[in-house]
Order: C-alpha cells, then sequence, then structure tokens
C-alpha cells in the first residue's frame, strides 16, 4: 500500500516537470532523445555531418521557442519515425509502451503464486526429538573417544 502511495505521489510530482519539459526543452535532452540516421545512435553520441546539422537544427527550433512535440515532429517528418530514440505513443507502436507493462502485471501475480505453491510444497522442518540407533549412537561416541585421545 505504502508503494502505491508513494508511486501516485511521483507522478504527481512528476506531471509539472514533464510538462515544463514539453514546453521549454533543452539541447541535451533532445540530443539524448534524437537518432542519428546515419550511425543509428543518439545525437549525443555520434559526431557524424548529418547529426551536427540536426544539432545545429534543434538548437534554431529551441531558441524560435518551438515545444518539444514540434521539433520532434519537424525531425520525424524530414527522417521518418526511426529517427525518435522512443516509439511514439500511437498506433502499432502502442505496443512497445504497453506490452513490457502488461508482461509485468502477467508475470508479478504468476510469480508470487508460484512461490507460494512452493513454500506450501515443502516439508516441515524435523522438530528434533528423534533419537538415533543406538549402534550408530556407540559408533559415533566411539570414535569421538578415538579423535579425544590422538
Amino acid at each position: 500500500m505504502r508503494v502505491l502511495v508513494l508511486v501516485c505521489a511521483a507522478a504527481v510530482l512528476a506531471a509539472p516537470l514533464a510538462r515544463a519539459s514539453e514546453q521549454h526543452p533543452t539541447q541535451a535532452e533532445l540530443e539524448g532523445e534524437v537518432m542519428c540516421p546515419v550511425c543509428g545512435t543518439t545525437l549525443d553520441q555520434s559526431d557524424a555531418a548529418i547529426a551536427q546539422n540536426m544539432k545545429m537544427f534543434i538548437a534554431a527550433e529551441i531558441k524560435a521557442g518551438k515545444t518539444k512535440s514540434q521539433i520532434e515532429d519537424s525531425l520525424a517528418s524530414q527522417f521518418g519515425e526511426a529517427v525518435l530514440a522512443s516509439p511514439p505513443k500511437h498506433g502499432f507502436n502502442l505496443l512497445a509502451w504497453l506490452l513490457p507493462l502488461v508482461a509485468l502485471a502477467v508475470a508479478i501475480p504468476v510469480v508470487g503464486w508460484l512461490a507460494w505453491r512452493w513454500s506450501q510444497g515443502r516439508e516441515p522442518p524435523p522438530t528434533g526429538g528423534g533419537k538415533l540407533d543406538p549402534e550408530l549412537d556407540r559408533l559415533v561416541d566411539s570414535e569421538l573417544a578415538r579423535y579425544d585421545a590422538s
């Protein structure tokens, strides 16, 4: 229950930050979210000439007051949606966002149930009230006495 409250609180606190990021994106933020069409890495990791041109384009768009979505849409229209590091959240690409969540929603209860079943199927630990076989007890005592003598 506490975890749920913490997650909800984090989401409420993160919402204004996400909106601020949308309205006033930074160069570094966009360079980490846009892929170089030549080398397939993010712009902040690429030294390709096209990446340098894209960085200058992003800087000019930020200076012009464009939002993050407007800049990303402009780049996607020029280079295709593959230029975005994360897939768009619509159409078939929505599966890339939803499938991990669905997998977790299914896996967590299944793993919990399997752990519960495993713990229920185990034998209870011995109570310690059992006696040794008298012959085995005599043998252990004689071996211990022989060990103490040496």
